[in-house]
């Protein structure tokens, strides 16, 4: 009976840790595969990007006044200085289109931290603005969350 009690707790406790990192598996968190975990928050917040839950993709981010976003306009410092920002620039789903990350590159820097290389593109009725990142990300007993963002944005190919 005891050791049922403690299974249902382990479970629960389980549960309960997915449910706060926004569909971030569990088994993507371990200390085994850094790469893995982190490749499974971007995936979460592409997949909240893409069903319009800016909050959801926040949940990648270290929600603390230290996290700073760099981009053509210059910093944004904190996490909900960036969710604001976020809002103001994508108030739709219109406007926040289709995302995607491709050519990632992640690097171990030590056992809780990292930095990831990427692309970044919208897809929207007008327009396709697309850039690259780096980001510098940190194991947290919450799971990994990105501590600094370098946005860059650059002009779409002209159609012909």
């Amino acid at each position: 009976m005891r050791r049922m009690s403690r299974m249902i707790q382990g479970g629960l406790l389980l549960w309960m840790y997915g449910a706060i990192l926004g569909g971030v598996p569990a088994h993507a968190q371990t200390r085994s595969a850094p790469q893995e975990a982190i490749r499974a928050v971007l995936d979460a917040q592409v997949a909240a990007w893409n069903r319009g839950d800016i909050e959801a993709f926040m949940v990648g981010y270290w929600k603390s006044d230290e996290t700073l976003f760099a981009g053509a306009n210059g910093f944004s410092r904190g996490w909900q200085a960036l969710l604001d920002r976020y809002r103001k620039n994508y108030p739709d789903r219109k406007a926040m289109g289709k995302l995607s990350f491709s050519d990632l590159e992640i690097h171990a820097l030590s056992e809780d931290a990292a930095y990831i290389v990427g692309r970044w593109q919208l897809e929207r009725e007008s327009d396709r603005p697309g850039g690259v990142f780096t980001l510098i990300a940190r194991r947290f007993p919450e799971g990994w969350r990105i501590v600094h963002d370098h946005t860059s944005a650059f002009a779409p190919p002209k159609k012909d």
